[in-house]
């Protein structure tokens, strides 16, 4: 399989998009990840072929809008994905959740039908495995407290991209003081 590789500036780094000759979005990954997204592209396609391209200007576009404030502009960007049904499933039901918000890992089993709680943990590999940064949102799981668990490309880009989409409030750092022996 052709597909085009394309690098990309974003706030969060570099980042390395994946398109095949229909302009769908096969991966989205972050430059310094580059193995994890050849070994993703592997596994799911087999053999493949990336040749260097611009990016196709609708996808970037969309993406630009996006780091610029408008977080509604990747709604509209066909993805592709491989991998197993419930991959495609989980990964489907990602990019309904709106921008501003957040589900668990639990109530996203729930809302694809799975009534047993360890379903959570199926939920988590699959969105683990997701191959496509940002578009396909899985930054917006979070745990059933509401603590930010696992980001592959990052906890520090998962509570980025939730303080940008206003889905979470922004972490104040907590001022230093400096004192000294005996005082």
């Amino acid at each position: 399989m052709k597909m085009s590789l394309s690098e990309m500036d974003s706030p969060l780094g570099a980042m390395l998009l994946v398109t095949d000759d229909r302009e769908q979005v096969r991966a989205l990954d972050f430059a310094e990840r580059s193995a994890r997204l050849r070994r993703g592209l592997r596994e799911h396609y087999g053999a493949y072929e990336l040749i260097d391209a611009p990016a196709p200007a609708a996808v970037a576009d969309a993406l630009r809008r996006y780091f610029s404030a408008d977080v509604h502009a990747l709604d509209g960007i066909n993805v592709a994905t491989a991998g197993t049904d419930l991959q495609r499933d989980v990964w489907a039901a990602l990019r309904r959740i709106p921008p501003g918000h957040t589900t668990t890992y639990g109530a996203l089993g729930r809302l694809l039908g799975f009534s047993d709680p360890r379903a959570a943990i199926d939920m988590g590999a699959a969105i683990g495995a997701n191959p496509i940064a940002v578009i396909v949102p899985c930054h917006r799981v979070v745990a059933s407290n509401g603590d930010l668990k696992g980001y592959a490309w990052g906890l520090h880009r998962k509570r980025w991209l939730l303080e940008h989409e206003a889905a979470i409030q922004p972490q104040i750092a907590a001022a230093q003081t400096a004192s000294l022996p005996g005082f």
